[in-house]
């Protein structure tokens, strides 16, 4: 007895722990979908293959599990790219199944033929263009192991249609296990790196704790909040930080960088001692890399030694993952801090330099995500699309656990949210999964209006509608005199497309509908589309720049 390349693909994908997968069907990728017919993998039918992708992301950033996303050959493998290279930048780990032409036509620019392999070499962590039949167990048990081993990113697995016809025996033997020579990721941090990391931490008086993405990644939020407490450390997170500590932690300052607080901000510019953990120093943290954090020494932890001394020069660098070598550095770092000066100038700061929603009767985007956060209470998942959506949602809400937060931040890709809040909704069924949108990124992949209208996926889209591409407007504003070239779209009615979709949604045009919109919209069975029509001129503030400039500014106000 035989089975097939594309049966011994499903059975693989199922001894992963694969449950869902975002797909379009095409023609090299038949075999795959005719045995997907009778699986007990659930396949969501998506109406771009960008959206697949997006959606296979934000289901693992959702689960912390591996997201897997399938597209056919040329056309459809090109259109993942987009969600295969944001997962890349922000370390998630998915696993992207393409088709292929048969192996006799390779090069031959056959029809629908792309080197879909060579395309994305440089937004993988590694992929593979599969030859034969009988390699499919390997590649399958260790394409899952890449993408969610070390540091996180996706795999490409390309399937030539005659891998997935091709014949193998019945009694395929599947790997139990995975061992890659020449990949080792180190997990514990080095003993006398940890020594030397937690002497300073002993010595300085004004410690500052930078935390980013990689806090998530490796579940350390508990090790994270348990080392500012014994350390007495203000901790700053990045954009895909957030929710590694609770919002309301008093040690917590927010975000940092150029939509930062202003005084996480000058938290970085005055301390003597950074603690960087599964953060890459980014160019829209730091400024000017020269003069950022200038009278600082620099401990960095991250699990990929690329990553270290890339861009900051660093005093201790430790590689290993974050929440071992927090759990080391705790074993070893004594109680009592000493930095209640430090503590009081900090919250001095905070105080003087409060993020605000302005108080004129106006409805303001801030006030809308405050009250989202108010009506959550920490609960559920919150996506956001990218531009002055994602920074007001970033700033206002009270993230309180996490992966509780989940947006594209180092691609930074309009039209993500949607199908991610898609993803979201599957890989945590019965929680509340809120969508908050620009127009001009919803607009992006607004088809998956359809994915979700026939699976009745429970998303609810927050729309803040200011009819710009909002984002780079403010930008024309600050930096361009005002030139607003291209940037003001056409009024467009959600509500009405939404509902011709088949999704119910309502139109919010004062401050004092907000809260019951949002309540309405919580209280759904299914999607909700919440169309708000937020001050069109309102900008995300403080836009604080970074570097040589804080320096300035904090000259200015000693």
């Amino acid at each position: 007895m035989t089975t097939t390349g594309a049966s011994v693909l499903i059975e693989g994908l199922l001894r992963q722990g694969t449950k869902t997968i975002f797909g379009y069907p095409g023609g090299v990728v038949l075999p795959i979908y005719d045995v997907l017919y009778d699986s007990p993998l659930e396949h969501i039918l998506v109406r771009h293959e960008q959206a697949a992708a997006h959606a296979a992301d934000g289901y693992a950033r959702a689960s912390g599990k591996v997201g897997v996303c399938l597209a056919t050959s040329g056309p459809g493998a090109c259109n993942l790219v987009t969600g295969i290279a944001t997962a890349y930048m922000d370390s998630i780990p998915l696993v992207a199944l393409t088709g292929q032409v048969p192996t006799g036509l390779l090069g031959n620019d056959a029809f629908q033929e792309s080197d879909i392999h060579g395309i994305t070499m440089p937004v993988t962590k590694h992929n593979y263009l599969v030859k034969r039949a009988a390699d499919l167990p390997q590649v399958i048990a260790e394409a899952f192991y890449i993408a969610a081993t070390g540091r996180p990113g996706p795999v490409l697995i390309d399937l030539p249609k005659d891998v997935s016809t091709g014949e193998l025996p019945d009694d395929v033997v599947f790997p139990e296990a995975v061992s890659l020579r020449g990949y080792q990721p180190t997990i514990r941090g080095h003993p006398r790196q940890i020594e030397k990391a937690v002497d300073l931490m002993v010595q300085a008086g004004r410690p500052l704790i930078y935390a980013g993405g990689g806090v998530i990644l490796s579940g350390a939020d508990a090790e994270l909040t348990a080392l500012a407490e014994r350390l007495g450390a203000p901790v700053t997170t990045t954009l895909m930080g957030l929710g590694g500590i609770r919002g309301d932690h008093p040690l917590n300052l927010g975000m940092l960088g150029m939509h930062g607080t202003a005084y996480a901000n000058y938290a970085v510019t005055e301390c003597d001692l950074l603690i960087a953990v599964g953060a890459r120093f980014d160019d829209r943290v730091t400024g000017r890399i020269e003069t950022f954090a200038p009278h600082a020494q620099v401990v960095h932890i991250d699990i990929d030694p690329a990553e270290i001394g890339k861009n900051k020069p660093v005093d201790v660098p430790i590689v290993g993952d974050v929440k071992h070598v927090l759990g080391q550095i705790l074993q070893r770092l004594p109680g009592g801090p000493k930095t209640e000066r430090w503590l009081e100038r900090v919250n001095g700061w905070r105080a003087t330099h409060p993020l605000v929603v302005p108080e004129n009767g106006l409805l303001h985007p801030q006030g809308v995500v405050r009250a989202l956060s108010e009506m959550l209470r920490g609960e559920g998942v919150v996506v956001s699309e990218v531009g002055q959506n994602q920074m007001w949602a970033a700033q206002h809400f009270c993230f309180k656990k996490p992966r509780s937060w989940i947006t594209s931040g180092g691609l930074g890709t309009m039209g993500y949210g949607l199908p991610a809040a898609m993803g979201a909704c599957y890989a945590r069924p019965g929680e509340q999964v809120f969508l908050i949108a620009g127009d001009g990124s919803l607009q992006m992949n607004i088809q998956e209006f359809g994915t979700i209208a026939h699976n009745r996926i429970p998303v609810r889209v927050v729309v803040l509608n200011n009819g710009f591409l909002g984002m780079v407007r403010q930008w024309q504003e600050l930096f361009f005199e005002r030139r607003y070239s291209y940037t003001e779209l056409p009024a467009v009615d959600f509500v009405g497309i939404a509902k011709a979709y088949g999704i119910d949604g309502v139109l919010v045009d004062d401050p004092a509908e907000v809260r019951p919109a949002l309540e309405a919209a919580r209280d759904q069975d299914g999607p909700f589309v919440v169309d708000v029509r937020i001050e069109r001129e309102e900008n995300v503030f403080p836009m604080v720049p970074a570097g040589a400039a804080i320096n300035e500014m904090i000259g200015e106000r000693r």
